[in-house]
């Protein structure tokens, strides 16, 4: 039997789904489960990761696309697996999870607080060296488990991610690659590795880490185990994958320097290629490995776009959701079509979620809407649906900017992926707000894909990654900006962010609520 097919496996914020492609980067099946990180009540701001449960969903992910597309796992040749970034597992002597949390927990603040007390300049000091600050890296964290679970902190033997706990489920090995480990902020940028002055540095253990190994390289194989519980072929090799990000740029063919990508999902995440891990003075802007081992990424994220735009949906548009499910069709396509119909700017009206990225002071003001009148004709839910792409593009157009003024550099084409990207809307207002050509890939959902091509580089069935992106990714359509609106929409860029300033404050002084908030802040 041929070994045609090759399988990603993507552990992300609201699901795992496990998906088949075949080896000329078409998607053949994919199975698909949601999965919740509960706050412990206890630890207000806390997303446990619930590793048993979601073992189970995720072995239920890869019975299913075997068994819905009728392929037999001897025909899968490899597998690679990616995830969202940040969540941590630790684990014992044993081998056994001991404790585990998703990408946005937040219970560390009073641990960032400590670890400011250590010396006010450290933040500043391990960012330039790791691309991080205490956000969302897992620094806090390990000292919240070490101050708050003095048992489970004496008991830890390794620290891993998620993309790495899937391949230690399926074999018994763990290793750590460079593109997830790097947001630990316990990763040198240059040396693409632990570096473990930086945990002594923290008052924290230097004894828990791991192998890293390169993304795309053979970790290990399929247990007895392993086979038994997923029914998969044992002995078939595991390759080592990546950060749901570095993977998707691949997946898009994000491969060279200077190139960039968006994706957008429930967060937005602008990401530009660069050929060293230097880092940004003002520590405003993030930085991580690639997937390729000669490849870093400025990465600048907007909160919550896609769950914006999901609540609106559920709010407001209940009668385009049942004309969907008549209709047999998506509810924001007909929520776009309505859009269209809106002028560039929405009237003037401003709408405030997302604020542009401050990785060192990272904060955003009580979300909202303003500067509308009470005219329904102008200002109808459509107005505010347009409102709210036209912020998250706005949001874009701010980190393309702040890139550009750590990097000196900016792309001259954005590719854009995530689900935003099948909106008929979404990419003209990018394209309209950035300046420059947006291209939409065929595969939007291009995480996975990204972990296919890296299992078939593991096993040598691509001899180059960069090479085989080239080839498979496949661009359905280039959207170029339309020169009124550009012109409307840099003003209202002007005006978003001088309406956005205030109501910053206005958090800061406790009268109104962020809408979200780094630990410690």
């Amino acid at each position: 039997m041929s070994n045609d097919y090759l399988m990603a496996v993507d552990a992300g914020t609201g699901s795992v789904r496990a998906v088949l492609f075949d080896t000329q980067g078409n998607q053949i099946g994919c199975s698909q489960h949601e999965w919740k990180h509960l706050e412990d009540p206890r630890y207000p701001g806390s997303m446990d990761f619930d590793w048993k449960t979601n073992w189970d969903l995720t072995c239920s992910c890869i019975r299913e696309v075997l068994g819905d597309t009728g392929i037999k796992a001897s025909e899968i040749a490899a597998l690679s697996s990616t995830c969202m970034r940040e969540g941590i597992v630790l684990y014992d002597s044993a081998g056994t999870e001991l404790w585990a949390c998703a990408n946005v927990d937040a219970r560390s603040g009073d641990e960032v607080g400590q670890l400011k007390q250590i010396a006010p300049e450290l933040e500043q000091e391990i960012y330039l060296e790791s691309g991080q600050t205490f956000a969302l890296g897992a620094l806090p964290r390990l000292l919240w488990v070490k101050n708050k679970l003095p048992e489970v902190y004496k008991k830890i033997a390794r620290i891993g991610m998620f993309n790495d706990w899937i391949l230690y489920r399926l074999s018994g090995t763990l290793i750590v690659e460079p593109s997830n480990g790097s947001t630990t902020g316990l990763f040198n940028l240059k040396t693409r590795t632990w570096d473990k002055t930086i945990a002594l540095r923290c008052g924290l253990r230097d004894d828990i880490f791991p192998e890293v190994r390169e993304c795309g390289t053979i970790a290990a194989k399929i247990s007895k185990t392993g086979a038994e519980q997923t029914g998969l072929a044992e002995g078939m090799p595991l390759v080592i994958g990546g950060g749901d990000c570095q993977l998707g740029s691949i997946g898009v063919g994000v491969i060279d320097v200077n190139e960039a990508a968006v994706f957008g999902g429930s967060f937005w995440q602008y990401e530009y290629n660069t050929n060293t891990g230097k880092t940004s003075p003002k520590c405003d802007v993030r930085v991580n490995c690639h997937a390729l081992d000669d490849i870093w990424q400025y990465e600048a994220l907007a909160f919550n776009p896609g769950l914006v735009m999901r609540w609106y949906r559920d709010a407001f548009c209940g009668e385009e959701k049942r004309e969907a499910e008549e209709k047999h069709t998506d509810p924001y396509a007909i929520m776009d079509e309505e859009a269209k119909s809106i002028p560039a700017g929405s009237y003037g009206m401003i709408c405030t979620f997302s604020d542009v990225m401050n990785y060192i002071s990272w904060r955003h003001a009580a979300p909202g809407f303003i500067n509308f009148d009470l005219d329904p004709e102008k200002f109808n839910k459509f107005t505010f649906y347009r409102a709210i792409m036209e912020n998250t593009a706005l949001v874009t157009l701010g980190h393309l900017r702040l890139v550009e003024e750590a990097t000196g550099n900016r792309p001259k084409k954005i590719t854009f992926a995530g689900g935003a990207a099948k909106s008929k809307l979404w990419p003209q207002i990018l394209t309209d707000v950035l300046g420059i050509p947006v291209e939409v890939p065929v595969v939007k959902e291009a995480t996975a894909l990204g972990a296919a091509l890296l299992a078939g580089k593991g096993i040598g069935l691509y001899s180059d990654i960069k090479d085989a992106a080239r080839k498979l990714v496949k661009i359905e359509k280039v959207f170029t900006p339309d020169k009124t609106n550009r012109e409307v929409y840099q003003k209202a860029y002007d005006s978003w962010h001088t309406a956005y300033a205030p109501l910053l404050k206005l958090s800061d002084s406790k009268t109104t609520k962020y809408m979200w908030s780094a630990p410690g802040l």
